[in-house]
């Protein structure tokens, strides 16, 4: 059996909670609108944090094994809302931005792969409920 993860959240005020993530304190709240104070990001997001986050590291960490180190790298995750409730991501969408001067392509996109069809367990858990789509961006050195 694996490992098991804790993550706590304690009330603090109104829609306010302290959560706890391997140590760390995240204040999350809710909406203004539904009796939020804005005294933190929505917990929702998190779910694209969690993909981002996941997915980055995996790439970085085979292209430096590639000895591919790109002048800067970014992933933004773009999550589409159902409007109805239970409100959910009902599609995703990972935009790989890459800069840096002669930077293989064919290495960028088998980073990728790897990550989303191997290594990314947040990416195989969403897989499962969403559409999930990816593209990679490269831009050279300004």
């Amino acid at each position: 059996m694996g490992k098991t993860d804790i993550v706590t959240a304690e009330w603090l005020d109104n829609m306010v909670f302290d959560t706890t993530v391997d140590g760390h304190h995240v204040i999350i709240d809710s909406d203004p609108a539904f009796g939020g104070q804005n005294k933190g990001p929505k917990p929702k997001p998190f779910m694209l944090v969690a993909l981002a986050g996941c997915t980055a590291m995996d790439v970085i960490s085979m292209l430096r094994k590639m000895r591919v180190v790109p002048e800067r790298f970014n992933v933004r995750v773009f999550g589409r809302l159902t409007e109805e409730h239970p409100k959910h991501y009902s599609s995703i969408h990972v935009v790989y931005e890459f800069t840096g001067d002669n930077l293989p392509m064919e290495k960028l996109k088998r980073a990728v792969e790897l990550s989303e069809n191997s290594y990314c367990g947040v990416m195989h858990v969403y897989r499962k409920a969403m559409e999930l789509t990816s593209e990679i961006v490269v831009e050279p050195k300004p």
